[in-house]
């Protein structure tokens, strides 16, 4: 059985929906305010959250400025529901990503920051560290990991306007001397993206999620990852049917990938090889919904 973890922004609450009926339950109704990134090992469940909202931009996208983001946890089973990073000790939570050996990795936007921690809280520390002094340019939201070649991925959304967003990479250590501020090995692997949001990487291609308004957003890409050095080549547009897409989760056993938008709807896309399928609509759950991930029973 396949099952998602879907997180009810507004709703401050974890779903869990069976992508074959449809059918879902709620988890808990606690998360905190605001989440956004959401994984599981298993048996815990892990998530960020944003904090209050503070205002909105020109655009109409919701800023949370304010020092009072998380990362918290509960057992798969709805016990023992805790705090990782208590609230404050992260200024804005999203995606989350786990290595292999338990680290968890998240993008801290208005923090400016790439974070990592054990699974337990300890040892929280930025891996990349930017002053702010781009706004919006140096809001770092989707995090990706590559074990298998050193790299941790991210993608910076860019300007409200659009058609600036980046996915960069750099080593998953610091450079000896070198800081999270200062570090000379990040490198832009793609760039001028409409929005680049949530990544997840699956063997030897990356995913990512785009709710960007100009041409190639709203939209869910795939592109294979370069060699050392080299920047990526133009991903391909597995679809453009969404409404401001965030969450992603890929199942790449069955050549499908899941897409939660904040229209409410978790969208089924298979994978160019799948030919008994098309893109659509699995559940529609009414309120904005952000991280995703997916779990095989």
């Amino acid at each position: 059985m396949v099952q998602l973890l879907a997180l009810a922004r507004d709703e401050h609450r974890i779903e869990m929906i069976d992508v074959t009926t449809g059918t879902h339950r709620t988890i808990i109704t606690d998360t905190g305010l605001h989440p956004d990134g959401i994984v599981c090992d298993g048996t815990t469940i892990y998530w960020t959250t944003m904090g209050e909202g503070t205002g909105t931009n020109a655009f109409g996208e919701a800023i949370y400025a304010n020092d009072d983001g998380g990362v918290h946890a509960t057992n798969v089973d709805s016990t023992n529901r805790r705090d990782i990073i208590p609230v404050g000790g992260t200024t804005t939570g999203k995606q989350l990503a786990m290595d292999s050996r338990g680290n968890l990795y998240w993008g801290n936007r208005e923090g400016f920051a790439l974070t990592t921690a054990k699974k337990d809280g300890s040892q929280q520390r930025d891996l990349v560290k930017y002053d702010g002094s781009g706004q919006e340019r140096d809001w770092i939201l989707g995090v990706a990991i590559d074990e298998a070649n050193g790299y941790v991925y991210w993608s910076q959304k860019g300007s409200s306007e659009g058609g600036d967003g980046k996915i960069l990479r750099a080593r998953l250590e610091i450079p000896t001397g070198e800081t999270a501020e200062n570090r000379t090995d990040i490198q832009v692997v793609w760039d001028d993206l409409p929005a680049p949001i949530d990544l997840e990487l699956e063997g030897d291609r990356l995913f990512w999620t785009d709710r960007g308004r100009q041409p190639g957003g709203d939209s869910l890409n795939r592109a294979p990852l370069p060699p050392s050095g080299e920047r990526g080549e133009d991903p391909e547009v597995l679809t453009d049917a969404f409404q401001d897409p965030i969450g992603l989760a890929v199942d790449a056993e069955a050549s499908l990938a899941y897409v939660a938008d904040l229209a409410g709807r978790i969208w089924v896309v298979p994978g160019p090889g799948r030919k008994d399928m098309t893109t659509h609509i699995a559940v529609d759950l009414g309120f904005p919904l952000t991280g995703l991930n997916l779990i095989r029973d």
